[in-house]
């Protein structure tokens, strides 16, 4: 499930599902340009009317610094908002069914073997916006950004006289990081993580061993992350949950990713 083959599998068995869910009145039609009916994977619907992927997620953290939106169940409960029950693969699988092209996460690339020289590669893929779906007071499902949940520490350890310093990238090499944020953004990159090998076995995807779902810190494996290299060190975390706007811990909640506009839509021909 985890090599390259299995994922692309994956894509060509949902897309046929998609294709099935078409009525039969347009079958004259030579071009079906949005497909209704949504498709489910454990712990997720895709839905292509909307163009977003629903998440079935719980609140794990109503306070404190954050390294994430969202980690997978198990994992890093400590230090996310929400953990999900899908498999982080699934997820990507989803996106890509949506139309989305991942990319990949920060990430550092060997350009000359001889020297040994490596370059620091930015983050890249298609945005994809983050939701999360609460209750309201009148009994109402209401959808708000991830931003609304999150701000900017107001204190770092690594703060001197209101100017923070680079950060190590855990090669030895100091990186400048974004300084002063305005506040999250609620768009992330589908960067996609990577795939490693694992010997005589098949190829394993990272975000599902260390459940790096959406980032706000760089680990340089999650499925989503925001474009500019955020630090993971401790003592220099630079967002934290915002006081009194979380649901309880354990509360039941829907994370929302929508796949914005500007990718292109999964298109259908018919003949």
């Amino acid at each position: 499930m985890k090599t390259i083959f299995r994922l692309t599998a994956a894509f060509v068995f949902l897309q046929m599902i998609a294709m099935r869910t078409v009525g039969a009145e347009e079958t004259d039609a030579v071009e079906v340009k949005s497909v209704r009916k949504p498709v489910a994977l454990p712990g997720l619907i895709v839905n292509f009317e909307k163009r977003c992927v629903d998440l079935e997620a719980r609140v794990c953290l109503d306070a404190g610094y954050l390294e994430l939106i969202a980690c997978t169940q198990g994992t890093k409960e400590h230090e996310s908002i929400v953990s999900v029950s899908s498999k982080a693969l699934h997820i990507h699988t989803a996106l890509l069914l949506l139309g989305a092209d991942s990319g990949h996460p920060e990430m550092r690339k060997l350009v000359d073997e001889k020297t040994q020289r490596w370059v620091n590669l930015a983050p890249r893929g298609d945005p994809v916006e983050v939701m999360l779906v609460l209750g309201s007071n009148e009994g109402k499902m209401v959808e708000k950004p991830i931003s609304d949940f999150v701000q900017h520490s107001k204190s770092r350890l690594d703060e001197v006289d209101g100017q923070i310093l680079s950060a190590p990238d855990g090669k030895g090499k100091n990186r400048q990081v974004d300084a002063n944020p305005a506040e999250l953004s609620k768009t992330f990159l589908f960067a996609g993580s990577r795939l490693r090998d694992a010997g005589a076995g098949p190829k394993q995807y990272l975000a599902d061993l260390s459940g790096n779902v959406i980032s706000i810190a760089t680990f340089g494996d999650e499925v989503l992350c925001l474009p500019t290299h955020q630090t993971q060190q401790n003592s220099a975390l630079m967002w934290q949950v915002k006081p009194g706007v979380v649901p309880e811990v354990g509360t039941a909640v829907t994370l929302r990713l929508r796949v914005k506009e500007s990718t292109p839509r999964l298109e259908v021909n018919r003949k």
